[in-house]
């Protein structure tokens, strides 16, 4: 199923308090973004905690992804890290259990030159799985620049980028570059619809793992280039946006996700650990967004089903 427009949610991989990878709140989470709308599902990101998972464990989250949205929704599976046989060996593993796709970010600390990623998404690529690749300078300390983009745009399975620079102005000249059919996603909530309104295609959001459905909806509305309809979807989102972040990423979304009752435990694997206690449950919540305040005391508990 090839990827869509709209919004993806980069999916926490929800794990008990003894650090096991809780399958019944995985499967809770998947039959949440079905209902809610959701365009793409990206599992094993960084959100998904993939860094910190072995092989079997990955198969887990992917098995259990293909048999409750396989079909319904594309999968898009991160298989990026900095050793190219690893990258081959996860993204092998994504096309033997059914994924749609691949996430492959710039190798990170190493720091390659434009030719090594060039080379590194185009092998990757000639696997046959097609392959959204992934920017993130703030990350990894490399930036895959648009001409770069372009030559691997060239290659028949490299369909997408995941732009998380920051730097709207990046989007028309990408756009300029790859063409209408190659899809550009915003890696960052906080500015995804206007990076939609200048020519993207959609986002790849953590906001998304507790509020699906107005992320679909806000992704609609800059497609369409609705500015009104954007500002008020987007503006009482703002303050999420930015409190998901207060602490490294997954560890203030998997909170969040626990207060609404979507998950059974906050747990980050190390070297990540739970919010810390002094970012107080006012300022992540209760100071972020009414419309979330509403779901933690609303939320049809009967979803979690232990």
């Amino acid at each position: 199923m090839p990827m869509q427009q709209g919004s993806s949610c980069a999916i926490i991989t929800p794990m008990l308090d003894s650090g096991k990878i809780d399958i019944p709140s995985l499967r809770n989470l998947l039959k949440y973004h079905l209902d809610a709308g959701t365009d793409n599902l990206c599992i094993l990101g960084t959100t998904g905690e993939a860094s910190v998972l072995t092989m079997d464990e990955r198969a887990q989250v992917i098995t259990t992804a293909v048999d409750m949205v396989k079909g319904k929704m594309p999968i898009l599976c991160g298989t990026g890290t900095i050793n190219p046989e690893h990258v081959k060996e996860m993204t092998q593993q994504a096309i033997d259990l059914g994924c749609d796709a691949s996430l492959v970010v710039t190798p990170y600390y190493v720091k390659p030159p434009q030719r090594g990623l060039i080379k590194h998404f185009t092998d990757t690529a000639d696997l046959g799985l097609p392959v959204i690749m992934y920017n993130i300078p703030g990350r990894t300390k490399v930036d895959l620049t648009p001409q770069s983009t372009a030559i691997c745009a060239d290659h028949p399975n490299i369909v997408g980028l995941k732009d998380a620079t920051g730097d709207l102005d990046r989007v028309k000249e990408i756009r300029s570059l790859v063409g209408d059919d190659f899809l550009l996603y915003s890696g960052n909530d906080d500015t995804a619809s206007n990076f939609v309104m200048r020519g993207g295609d959609g986002c790849i959001s953590v906001t998304a793992n507790v509020l699906p459905e107005e992320m679909h909806d806000l992704m609609v509305a800059a497609l369409e280039k609705d500015a009104d309809l954007v500002q008020q979807i987007n503006g009482p989102l703002m303050g999420l946006h930015k409190n998901l972040f207060v602490e490294s990423n997954p560890i203030p979304v998997k909170f969040a996700a626990w207060r609404a009752g979507l998950i059974a435990s906050p747990f980050c694997r190390p070297p990540l650990a739970e919010l810390d206690t002094k970012v107080s449950y006012m300022m992540l919540i209760e100071r972020s967004l009414p419309i979330f305040t509403q779901l933690l005391y609303s939320f049809n508990s009967s979803l979690l089903q232990y």
